[in-house]
């Protein structure tokens, strides 16, 4: 699956491992740095998105889409995401989806780009129209500076991602992920009323700041063929 993921909004926040480790899939442990992992909240969008290589599905394959993620990794050492919660503006996307097990939600989603480079602000402002949680609603808007954040540890940790890891009839799953390497910058938080991240059952982290707030004008990436992951054994 070929697709561009363009005007990113990463925010972040910090929690303990034990906090997260039950929403995870069975196999499945927290990633972590210094000690903690993290949960994100992020928005962006969807532009080109098709079956193979450059082949975009008309219309369809290009939308605003908010996820909540976790970090992960399996008994073979790959790093990935898992996703909790998936909102997208596309009704045909979330049910084709659903139908093999990603938890896209149907949602209203705007996007927010105003200003010039120097007051530029860049946000997403949703709100779920079906079933789970229907009604839960998220605002949150950053302005980009101009720090490069692209070498940063902790940047690299929550967005070198090379895959995500789900669940198929109980087993670990591990899907490739590849794109170029990230362009991040640092971004200051304008606005955060977020309750999709309580409905993913994370807990209103929200109610605090976010411990990172990153930006990126986007990638191309890929998505490969899953295939199984070895359990973590600890």
């Amino acid at each position: 699956m070929d697709q561009r993921w363009e005007r990113l909004v990463f925010l972040h926040w910090r929690v303990a491992p034990e906090v997260v480790a039950p929403l995870l899939p069975r196999g499945i442990a927290p990633d972590t740095m210094d000690g903690y992992t993290y949960v994100g909240l992020i928005g962006f969008e969807m532009v080109g998105a098709g079956l193979g290589y450059g082949r975009p599905v008309p219309r369809l394959g290009t939308f605003g889409e908010i996820n909540v993620r976790l970090y992960s990794r399996d008994g073979d050492g790959r790093r990935g995401v898992v996703f909790r919660s998936l909102d997208a503006t596309r009704a045909a996307v979330v049910l084709a989806t659903n139908a093999a097990g990603v938890p896209y939600r149907w949602s209203h989603i705007d996007i927010v780009d105003d200003g010039g480079p120097r007051n530029r602000v860049v946000g997403y402002r949703s709100r779920r129209l079906a079933p789970p949680h229907r009604g839960a609603t998220t605002d949150f808007t950053v302005s980009p500076g101009d720090t490069d954040m692209s070498d940063d540890p902790l940047s690299v940790f929550l967005t070198a991602r090379w895959g995500m890891h789900t669940s198929v009839a109980g087993r670990p799953v591990f899907v490739p992920n590849t794109h170029r390497r990230w362009p991040l910058r640092a971004a200051t938080l304008v606005r955060c009323d977020d309750q999709l991240m309580a409905a993913a059952g994370v807990g209103d982290l929200a109610s605090r700041p976010p411990d990172s707030v990153l930006y990126s004008d986007g990638v191309r990436t890929q998505f490969g063929r899953p295939y199984a992951a070895t359990p973590v054994r600890d």
